[in-house]
Order: structure tokens, then sequence, then C-alpha cells
């Protein structure tokens, strides 16, 4: 069967799919949460918020939602697995249940995560203008997914893994399920999961339950929610959402570059934001403590933080935050040691000469990635991947 192919049974299993998601966009979620679109809910918690908690509580998770949001009956689901394997399968919860659980803590990152601070310097046409919103920390439950495979048997030609959910996106006049694929070898990594927990919780719908993907250190856009089949390939996804979106395109090819012109993304970027002071916000000592977070990509641990208030021509050392305030250490029982997740970053910096004054940071990772200056440099026209030194301007009173 064709990816986007109708199953006649897909109804029956499965129970109504619904268009929207008004019930979860009017969902109370305090201050802490910056809603981008309500039909379906995209939005996320505020860079206080995030700081807030190591972990991300689920109500203030980010969401980001393609299309429509479905409702499944966790009793009736079934995941396909077929392909290049030697023995299609089709899983409920309680086949599912048979194999060895695990769990990792991870964060989710949107591509689109910074996208305005992109629009000062040129227009993005089309796309959610997420500010810090499009970032959260989960500790996520499930099966890994290379066990599953191993199941089904990788035939000879294997190298990408397709996933697609049961959420379907109208664009140019066509319906289809949204769909992607990730490389064969990150797919058999051990820390890439079928999630049916978070935070010890089921999986929340808005976050894909009854079963989601989950792909730590790649961008968000790779791990789909609501899933419904695993399809092995030779080569990537056909799907729009991995052959046309979500690509790295060049400048200069207008609103609708050549698919052939880009690269699709994978791996999240070496990143890091300014939480506390807030950006305008009025400081009233001669000294101020900046804090933050930052996180890498493709499981590359972040090794430093550096503050600086004037430009970047000195820079301060900050320290990690990695132990909770009861003493217990942020990534206490992740098997992965934390290196999936973001990390907690303070310093006390002393406010130069003059009113107003501007506090810079930028992280390194251990492979000695950081960030460039300006959001000129990675300006795209899709917003994509911006992580530019996090900047807050601030005024002495």
């Amino acid at each position: 069967m064709a990816p986007n192919e109708h199953d006649p049974n897909d109804e029956v299993r499965h129970g109504a799919e619904e268009r929207g998601a008004e019930d979860d966009a009017t969902e109370d979620r305090g201050d802490g949460f910056v809603v981008h679109a309500t039909a379906p809910l995209n939005g996320g918690p505020t860079p206080q918020a995030q700081r807030a908690s190591f972990v991300t509580p689920n109500h203030l998770f980010f969401v980001r939602t393609h299309g429509e949001v479905p409702r499944i009956d966790p009793a009736d689901y079934v995941l396909r697995i077929d392909g290049l394997v030697e023995r299609p399968l089709s899983l409920t919860l309680t086949d599912l249940a048979r194999f060895e659980r695990t769990s990792v803590l991870s964060t989710l990152v949107c591509a689109g995560q910074r996208r305005s601070e992109l629009l000062e310097v040129a227009p993005v046409p089309g796309e959610l203008p997420w500010n810090a919103e499009a970032v959260s920390t989960a500790r996520w439950e499930g099966w890994r997914l290379c066990d599953v495979l191993a199941a089904a048997g990788l035939r000879e030609g294997a190298g990408h893994v397709a996933s697609e959910g049961h959420n379907r996106v109208e664009h140019d006049g066509e319906r289809f399920r949204f769909g992607t694929s990730i490389p064969l070898a990150k797919a058999m990594a051990p820390e890439v999961l079928l999630a049916d927990t978070m935070n010890g919780a089921p999986l929340p719908r808005e976050h894909g339950a009854p079963l989601r993907l989950v792909v730590p250190g790649y961008i968000g856009a790779r791990q789909v929610k609501w899933l419904r089949r695993i399809e092995v390939r030779a080569a990537p996804s056909d799907n729009y959402f991995q052959a046309k979106a979500y690509r790295l395109y060049p400048s200069g090819q207008g609103d609708e570059p050549d698919p052939a012109s880009g690269f699709a993304l994978g791996e999240a970027s070496v990143n890091c934001l300014i939480c506390e002071p807030a950006d305008g916000s009025r400081v009233d000592a001669d000294r101020v403590t900046v804090r933050g977070y930052a996180y890498g990509g493709g499981g590359r641990s972040i090794v430093r933080v550096e503050v600086s208030v004037d430009g970047g021509q000195r820079w301060t050392l900050a320290r990690f935050d990695d132990v909770a305030v009861d003493g217990t250490p942020h990534v206490a029982g992740d098997p992965f040691a934390g290196r999936f997740a973001w990390r907690f970053f303070s310093a006390d910096v002393t406010c130069p000469p003059g009113d107003r004054f501007e506090v810079v940071a930028r992280a390194w990772d251990e492979a000695a990635n950081t960030q460039p200056a300006s959001t000129r440099e990675v300006w795209n026209v899709k917003g994509y991947m911006n992580n530019a030194w996090s900047r807050v301007r601030l005024t002495r009173r």
C-alpha cells in the first residue's frame, strides 16, 4: 500500500479523526504559554516558564501541529511495519509491550525556533513567527525502534526509515498524511523510541497519543506524532514534509525555491537562550545574574556557555546549573546521561557604563561547534535553524 493510499480499515481500527484542536487550544495553560494558532493548536512556553523547570510540564510543553489532531482509541490502535523488511508486522500496544521498555531525557525543538528574529532581517512568508517558545524537554518512555525493526528483519538495500502519522494535511489542493524519514543508522540507535509515555503520564493527545516517534538530537519534524506506519526504504521519504518542507535552502531563490537546491534538515543545531533578565527589562544593580538554557544536536553535549556585555569582545564563562534544589542531578536516571537534553546555565556580569546595554550569550558543544554572531549569517527563506547569539537589551534604572 502506498504511503498516502486510503486504508478501508483505518476508521474502524482508530475511530474518528477530528479536524481541529479547539479543545486543546482553549485549555487554561496560564500566562507561561504563548499561543500562535488555535486550529490546530501551535504554541509553547515563555523563556521564563522554560527556565522554571528542567523537565517541562506536559501542559506547558510546546505544541507544533500540522493538519488535523486525531483522536485514537488505544484499544484499537495498530502500528504497521513494512517496506524492506522480511516480516511485515501489525502491532497493537499489547504486542509492543512484549518488547523491553526504556526511557530517554530529550529536548524537543522545532526547526522554526527563534524565527521571529530572522523576520528582522527579511520576510519569511507563510511560516509561524515563533519566538523562543518552540523548545521543551521531557522524559519519554516506550520501546526502542531498533528492537521492533530487528523483529521485522531488515532486507538488503535498507537505508532509510520513513514514518507516517494519522494526521492529514492539506497543501496546494491535495490532502495527505504527515510523513518524514530518518537515516537507517539513526533509526537503529538505542535512543530512538516508539513512545507512549511523557513525563510519567500517558502521552497526551496533542503530543501524539497513543504512540509517537521520539528521535533525540533531531528536529521535531522528524518525530512523527499519532504514528500510523513505519516503512523501511532504500531512499528518503517522498512525502512533502521530507522532500520539500523542512529543507534548508540557499538565499536568493524567492518564496518557492527548487527542492533540489536545499537539503533535508535532521540534527538540531547548537543553540542557547537568555531567559532572565527578559529582553527590555530594567535592572537596578551594577551586577546582574543572567540565566538561560543551551542545547546541542545529535547527542553532542553542551560543554561551555559564555556571556558578554560588550558585543563579544570579552566573555564571562557561565556555570552550569545541573542540580535541582533538592540536590538531585537533573539528568538522574537517564540512560544517556543527559546528552540529549538541554543544560541550564547562569552567569554574574557587571553592567557596562551607560543607560542601555546588550547582553549576548553563545554555547559550545563537545565537537567545538558554536553559534554565529548575527542572524544575517543564518537567515533563510523558511526561517529555519536560527542559532545566532542570544541577545537581550537592558536598561539601567
